[in-house]
């Protein structure tokens, strides 16, 4: 059954993709840098709010993954922000996260060469999604 995106469930089910994905666990086993948060913004009348997704990487595992406030998010040493356009073009593989910060799509706080060394990890994060029956609030 379709889990929407974002929600409590749904990063639920982030967190055991990551977690199941081998690939991650190679690619991620050097990640010591903490938190990445990401913030998906509003766009009503399909997401009311801007939602905060919190995510303790640490060596190749998800620790954590919880829904917090964009507030929270923006406490993290990584936070990615992005329209919600933004992120489901990501989740659907349309957008690579990296690129998406080069090119302006998804804003960065913190330290963007540290991320870009982990470009096959993003690759890996965003490949577990892929692997979640999400169902898009506007679809």
């Amino acid at each position: 059954m379709p889990v929407p995106f974002p929600s409590e469930e749904w990063v639920a089910k982030y967190k055991d993709a990551i977690n199941a994905s081998a690939d991650y666990k190679v690619a991620g086993k050097d990640w010591t840098y903490g938190v990445i948060a990401l913030i998906c913004k509003a766009k009503p009348p399909v997401l009311d709010k801007d939602i905060g997704i919190w995510l303790d990487l640490e060596k190749g595992v998800c620790r954590d993954a919880k829904i917090v406030t964009p507030e929270e998010a923006n406490k993290a040493p990584f936070c990615i922000t992005g329209e919600y356009e933004r992120w489901k073009s990501v989740i659907k593989g349309e957008l690579e996260p990296i690129k998406g910060m080069m090119q302006g799509k998804l804003k960065l706080k913190g330290n963007l060469p540290t991320i870009v060394r982990f470009v096959k990890a993003a690759q890996e994060l965003v490949k577990a999604t892929n692997t979640i029956d999400t169902k898009f609030l506007d679809e």
